[in-house]
């Protein structure tokens, strides 16, 4: 990609996944931002990130001797950062709180500059201490860190921006923040947010209403995060009570969703939204060389040289899993991965909804299933469902295996070297779902409600499979019956007897993944299209 004339980005994310050791990332959202950062630095382009130096990470979940999911903190160092000598200060309860600019560009990636509150001179160290850890008051000290900390810290380093990039709501109050001085330099509150609104770009992720942040006004200026603007002006931005994604999406002169029919649910969701901005999709991308094998990356002149390769770098995955659980499975037997949080909504134990339908497959180890998945701390029902995946794994010993404590290694491995990627969540509840796109580019075939990415590249019975069709019934227990008979008519009359019967057929299956999502799902096109459709267009306000 050519950087002739391309603008300057700074692009604000609450996490970051460059590498395992680098305790900075959660999930997906991380995912997404540690390989825009390597896009970005691939092809020379304008961008530097802006995060957080999360002391104790997100969480470690470790599994008890009773299958159920315990979380443990630790205090981690990370000797690949490098010291800018900056320092900012932000205010949080009318106290001041210095914040240490860090950079990292350890991982092949664009400057990362990571602030960090956790110095001797602050009574709040504990701001940047867990990622997504605490409650309201704690949540909106990280994103006065982040927003207003972090447009600080670009000012300090000297770092001219053409277009600030908000990877989802936790970045708002940077809008706030260029406001506010906008208008300490004598501008009114419309003119500066008018002229903020065309410096910023927005992307939004939860497809569920109830789960983007919001904050009353109360809260808000206790804490400090409203940084001298009245309520009726915080209410203008982002309504009442202050929803961080209503805000992004008016503090931006253009936003996108993260796939295609995400870019549909999300238009619709904030369709009431008067001033925001137009939401199109573009649909996530993957840093190749980060998830896909080498060893898939070739020119392979038969389907046979293909799936020795595949067996190599499954061998590979199974002995990682042997090492992480002990459990050794049949490199000879068909092996289904799923590896994701474990949110509800994803419905990581749908496969087992009818188990006798299984339990047979799974006893003779026809059937192999490898899970791994974190639940939030807080969230009890996403570690039942962790529960219940240590229960069969201890019912099918030999079969079915949960890897503990989620990680971008595990993640690797089973991204590789599974046969079967499978993915169940409940449309139209997924945002994109990027493991399916390194599953696909390392020949791994995906098995896939349409949600997310999957309706985009699905071509089914030939590059994949598709579980059910587009309907979704009103109900979801209706919904989840209907996903779950689905999901094993496809297993029962599709995957099954095309792995073992038909090893031609699969094969070419497998090189029609590959081929037809290696360029069409990458970061490389991804960052195209930001440039061009986000970054260097021209504004889209509705209303």
């Amino acid at each position: 990609m050519a950087t002739t004339q391309q603008p300057s980005v700074a692009y604000f994310c609450m996490e970051y996944g460059l590498e395992t050791a680098l305790k900075i990332y959660c999930g997906g959202l991380g995912i997404l931002a540690g390989d825009t950062l390597k896009g970005a630095k691939d092809n020379n382009l304008p961008l530097v990130g802006i995060g957080l130096k999360w002391k104790q990470g997100y969480t470690e979940q470790r599994i008890d001797n009773n299958g159920k999911a315990y979380d443990c903190y630790h205090n981690f160092q990370y000797p690949e950062l490098k010291d800018t000598g900056i320092k900012v200060t932000v205010k949080i309860r009318q106290n001041d709180v210095a914040c240490k600019v860090w950079l990292c560009d350890a991982y092949n990636n664009a400057p990362l500059y990571l602030l960090d509150t956790d110095l001797p001179e602050n009574a709040d160290k504990w701001i940047t201490g867990q990622l997504y850890g605490w409650f309201g008051e704690e949540r909106i000290a990280q994103e006065i860190v982040l927003g207003v900390g972090g447009v600080r810290a670009l000012q300090a380093l000297g770092h001219k921006v053409d277009v600030f990039h908000f990877n989802e709501g936790h970045a708002a109050l940077a809008g706030i923040e260029l406001i506010r001085q906008k208008m300490a330099a004598g501008q009114n509150f419309d003119s500066a947010w008018q002229q903020t609104r065309q410096q910023i770009v927005f992307t939004t992720h939860t497809p569920i209403k109830e789960g983007n942040e919001q904050h009353s006004h109360e809260i808000l200026q206790y804490m400090g995060a409203s940084l001298g603007l009245s309520i009726e002006q915080l209410h203008r931005v982002g309504g009442t009570p202050f929803n961080m994604t209503v805000a992004g999406l008016r503090l931006s002169r253009n936003s996108n969703a993260v796939a295609q029919l995400h870019a549909e649910t999300a238009n619709q969701m904030w369709n009431e939204v008067n001033g925001r901005s137009s939401i199109i999709g573009i649909t996530n991308g993957i840093h190749v060389p980060t998830w896909v094998d080498e060893r898939m990356r070739r020119d392979f002149s038969t389907l046979e040289s293909m799936w020795n390769a595949h067996l190599e770098v499954k061998k590979d995955s199974i002995n990682f899993i042997e090492q992480r659980s002990g459990v050794k499975l049949n490199p000879e037997s068909l092996l289904i991965g799923f590896s994701r949080r474990a949110a509800p909504y994803k419905r990581s134990n749908l496969i087992f909804a009818y188990e006798n339908k299984l339990g047979e497959l799974l006893k003779t180890g026809k059937v192999q299933i490898v899970f791994s998945g974190k639940a939030h701390p807080l969230d009890d029902t996403g570690k039942a469902i962790v529960h219940n995946l240590v229960q069969m794994s201890r019912q099918y010993p030999n079969s079915v295996v949960f890897l503990e404590n989620y990680d971008m290694d595990i993640g690797r491995a089973l991204t590789r070297g599974c046969d079967v990627w499978l993915n169940n969540p409940r449309r139209p509840l997924e945002a994109c779902g990027t493991s399916g796109m390194k599953a696909a580019m390392n020949g791994v075939l995906n098995v896939s409600i349409l949600d997310g990415w999957w309706p985009e590249a699905c071509k089914n019975g030939e590059n994949g499979w598709a579980i059910g069709d587009e309907q979704v019934p009103e109900n979801v227990s209706a919904q989840d019956e209907r996903d779950a008979l689905s999901l094993y008519k496809v297993l029962v009359d599709e995957v099954i007897p095309t792995f073992y019967n038909d090893r031609t057929r699969w094969m070419k299956m497998m090189k029609a993944s590959i081929e037809s999502c290696s360029k069409p799902f990458s970061v490389d096109r991804m960052l195209n299209e930001y440039y061009e459709n986000l970054y260097k267009a021209p504004a889209q306000i509705i209303g």
